[in-house]
């Protein structure tokens, strides 16, 4: 394991995608353990991503009271059925919920009709108590949940907001395996802003893979800029970076 920072970013890279989602997943665990004996409670966001399954399965085995726990998730697309397989409440359902019980599970109802008003809906979740846990990945353009460099703005006035999502973004749905052709990727989704992400008290970033190499570079060495969502990590006073060797080799 190598240690290093950028800025406020703490970093830690890993010679191999199992030994770095462990380490994420023990660190996500401690962070809730201990919010549990300061507060009694908490809430937390999660990803819905490949990139997230070794911390993802980390977390859920280790020994946390997870009927006080509260989970949001951080987007969803726009227009696909409730039960679609690649809904990512499909993908919380599959890898988090099966396996424990949390106090709620708050998901975006993307099928709705009315985006705005289940925007809406879910910023006033977010903001009924302070998340203390953010558990997120970077994408092959640098986005923050959907925060692609089009739509990213660092001082965004919404918690939640209907995008529309740029071509690399789409692209790395198919390259996830999460979609047989980018045909088959919708356009739009509801994310949860850059803002409402900054805003958990501890971020937890698990990055693995060749193919989000330049993310990385770009994150961690590059101008903090929307043109890359993710570096505005380096800003935030608790927030670490975890990396696979393949993820850090531009590095």
């Amino acid at each position: 394991m190598h240690a290093a920072r950028a800025d406020q970013l703490h970093i830690f890279t890993h010679s191999t995608r199992a030994e770095m989602g462990r380490a994420a997943g023990l660190h996500a665990a401690r962070v809730l353990r201990e919010t549990l004996r300061e507060r009694g409670e908490a809430r937390i966001i999660l990803a819905s991503a490949p990139s997230q399954d070794e911390m993802l399965g980390t977390l859920i085995a280790e020994d946390v009271d997870w009927s006080r726990v509260t989970i949001f998730h951080m987007d969803e697309y726009l227009g696909l059925p409730a039960q679609h397989p690649q809904t990512f409440r499909a993908y919380q359902r599959a890898c988090v919920l099966q396996h424990i019980q949390p106090a709620a599970f708050h998901g975006i109802a993307g099928e709705r009709d009315d985006a705005a008003a289940v925007c809406e809906e879910y910023a006033r979740l977010l903001a009924a108590a302070p998340i203390d846990l953010c558990c997120l990945g970077i994408g092959e353009n640098g986005h923050l949940a959907f925060n692609d460099p089009p739509v990213a703005d660092f001082a965004d006035p919404l918690a939640v907001k209907v995008v529309q999502l740029d071509h690399a973004c789409r692209q790395q749905q198919v390259n996830d395996g999460c979609f047989p052709t980018l045909n088959a990727v919708p356009r739009a989704a509801i994310t949860l802003t850059l803002p409402a992400l900054f805003a958990a008290r501890t971020l937890l970033c698990t990055v693995p893979g060749p193919r989000k190499a330049a993310a990385v570079l770009a994150t961690v060495r590059g101008v903090i800029t929307t043109a890359c969502p993710a570096s505005i990590l380096r800003r935030h006073a608790d927030a670490t970076l975890y990396l696979d060797a393949a993820a850090a080799a531009a590095l």
